[in-house]
């Protein structure tokens, strides 16, 4: 699926920020021919989540699947594309689940703009539904490796097993209802990443409003002694909670991406600041655009390591981002 020895650039979480979109690619030199946004060398690599949230949901997934199509870019499957699949899919039978995702307040409030931007195009709807299994959980061009939140490269050998280009059907969505299964782990490590239970029953309400037992992990860390080493979101946590120290089973718990391996590119975590890597082999695309943050791409050429003067991004406007 992927040429090494093509030009790429890789973009995050959109997140229905289509205006946004469209400028960060007229930006990176792609213009729009036929309908479809093109470039005369590169291609894109989107790392999922294209819809739920923004403001321009639909007009969003009309551009990456036409230019996914026409074979100017690739998308991955992020978490949202998941949520969509599993709101919709029925059920195991006998596993007493209506739908594969449950219809709770938590989960409809997450796909509520999706599903009322497109209240007036079912057609529309129900051919993305169908395109979303076309989607892999992640991608391997050898020097480089995207995934939507974390690389397992255990869980991937197994999924590659049974979906060798990292495409689901919709049997797996239905497994996935059962949170002990092989689908549901694929889905939760792959595109939601690491969470680690907070301490003493504490929750958190974060900046979306979400009221959380658990917080988003870094996977990355080699010898990591603390909560406060290991956490990996943009609400953090209190000081008498991020001092206290890891047990051994935690820190067993956690992922080691080693710095000698390929270079990764994820998004999901909501950063803020300047775009920049995390590691030499190691950097997130998502910036909070839908936040009024930033869209970010990284132009990706023939290195191995990641280069700080590589990263492009266009700043949301509010109206780009407003829900």
């Amino acid at each position: 699926m992927l040429d090494p020895t093509r030009s790429y650039d890789l973009i995050g979480d959109v997140h229905g920020c289509a205006r946004a979109l469209e400028r960060l690619l007229s930006g990176l030199g792609y213009r729009r021919q036929g309908g479809v946004w093109r470039h005369p060398q590169r291609m894109v690599l989107f790392l999922g989540d294209i819809l739920d949230r923004g403001p321009h949901i639909r007009e969003a997934m009309h551009l990456v699947h036409d230019m996914v199509v026409n074979g100017q870019a690739l998308c991955l499957l992020g978490n949202h594309e998941w949520y969509a699949l599993g709101w919709t899919t029925p059920g195991l039978p006998g596993s007493g689940r209506e739908f594969a995702r449950e219809h709770s307040s938590r989960n409809e409030r997450l796909i509520r703009e999706t599903l009322a931007q497109f209240e007036d195009y079912p057609r529309d709807w129900h051919d993305f539904l169908d395109w979303m299994y076309e989607l892999p959980l992640f991608l391997d061009g050898g020097r480089f490796r995207l995934v939507h939140a974390c690389w397992d490269a255990e869980l991937i050998a197994r999924l590659r097993e049974q979906h060798p280009d990292g495409r689901i059907d919709r049997a797996f969505v239905q497994q996935a209802g059962d949170p002990r299964s092989f689908a549901a782990h694929c889905f939760q490590r792959l595109l939601r990443g690491i969470d680690m239970p907070l301490p003493r029953g504490l929750t958190l309400t974060s900046s979306d409003g979400f009221t959380r037992s658990v917080f988003r992990t870094k996977f990355w860390e080699s010898d990591p002694q603390t909560y406060g080493d290991i956490v990996f979101q943009p609400d953090a946590l209190p000081d008498e909670v991020a001092n206290l120290p890891l047990s051994n089973a935690q820190k067993a718990a956690l992922l080691r991406y080693g710095e000698d391996e390929p270079m990764l590119f994820v998004g999901h975590y909501w950063c803020n600041g300047t775009p920049a890597p995390l590691r030499p082999n190691l950097a997130c695309l998502d910036y909070s655009a839908v936040r009024r943050g930033k869209l970010v791409a990284y132009r990706l050429d023939q290195e191995t390591r990641l280069d700080p003067n590589k990263f492009f991004w266009v700043e949301v406007k509010r109206l780009e981002a407003d829900t």
